[in-house]
């Protein structure tokens, strides 16, 4: 069993950093892959946080980076891009994501109003294709479409350490106690997103483990327990947030409700503090109205 959720190296070229989203602590992973001198970045910190994380990177000896690739254009991905591309002086930072995400980059009204949040538009993006291979000073990486959380939600495969960075696509997953389902307005598809989980699962011997946005590196049969129980999360939650909502459409009652059915022992969100996250319940629940699931 292995989960790595501790800022530092996970593998020969790859680095785990919390991203300090919204100053909750193990929410956003950001990850540095390195090969040769040239690094990329996959999604961003916290706009606020982006100068410590930069001094942070300095520490560890893995700054400046080249490259910052961007798994969708939902806000927690995206806050620190452009302010991170900006305080690097000593390159020019390219910025990349998929090619359906280029839109919602530079316009982000639609989301910025769904999550009551006024994040600036990146711009300058370098859009990518399924199947496309990165080069990284010779650490291939081939990027992934993996719709259905968004319809620009891609993955990176790191042939060379068999390792998937699945962004939002799979579940968050914060540890073997503490899941939440991976839907979220305002573009979510729900037969898209069934189709990435069998995608996943096809494609389950080409990696060994798996990098979660929410949260960490997760390897050998703690890999095998989320791909197992990925589709089945999924429906039991969608099935219970439905039932909930349209008995009592408090988020607070709901957000108890969710923790007792499917996170009961988790430590991370006790009862006590589980109020504390739901404002995710509440994304959740917009997504399923969103998507026709709720009236």
């Amino acid at each position: 069993m292995v989960f790595i959720e501790k800022d530092g190296r996970i593998n020969e070229n790859t680095y785990l950093f919390d991203g300090k989203y919204i100053n909750i602590p193990h929410f956003i992973s950001v990850y540095l892959i390195e090969n040769d001198g040239e690094r990329l970045m996959i999604d961003s910190p916290q706009g606020s946080y982006v100068r410590k994380f930069l001094k942070n990177l300095q520490d560890f000896g893995l700054y400046p980076i080249h490259k910052i690739l961007l798994t969708h254009s939902h806000c927690d991905h995206i806050s620190g891009a452009t302010k991170t591309r900006k305080m690097i002086k000593e390159v020019d930072v390219e910025i990349l994501a998929s090619e359906n995400a280029i839109d919602n980059l530079k316009n982000p009204e639609k989301i910025n109003d769904i999550f009551k949040i006024k994040e600036p538009p990146v711009e300058d993006v370098t859009g990518l294709k399924n199947g496309e291979i990165l080069n990284l000073n010779g650490l291939e990486l081939e990027i992934i479409n993996l719709f259905g959380h968004t319809m620009d939600s891609i993955g990176i495969l790191d042939k060379k350490n068999k390792n998937l960075f699945s962004g939002d696509s799979i579940m968050n997953r914060q540890d073997n106690d503490t899941f939440f389902p991976s839907y979220s307005p305002p573009d979510f598809h729900e037969a898209k997103q069934l189709k990435t989980f069998q995608k996943l699962k096809n494609m389950r011997e080409d990696y060994d483990s798996i990098s979660l946005s929410h949260y960490g590196f997760w390897k050998d049969d703690d890999k095998d327990k989320i791909l197992n129980e990925m589709e089945t999360l999924y429906n039991e939650s969608k099935e219970a947030l439905v039932k909930w909502y349209n008995e009592n459409p408090s988020i607070e009652d709901i957000t108890l409700k969710y923790h007792d059915k499917f996170i009961p022992d988790s430590k991370r969100l006790t009862r006590e503090n589980v109020l504390s996250f739901k404002f995710y319940i509440d994304w959740l629940i917009k997504s399923l109205k969103l998507s026709g699931f709720i009236d």
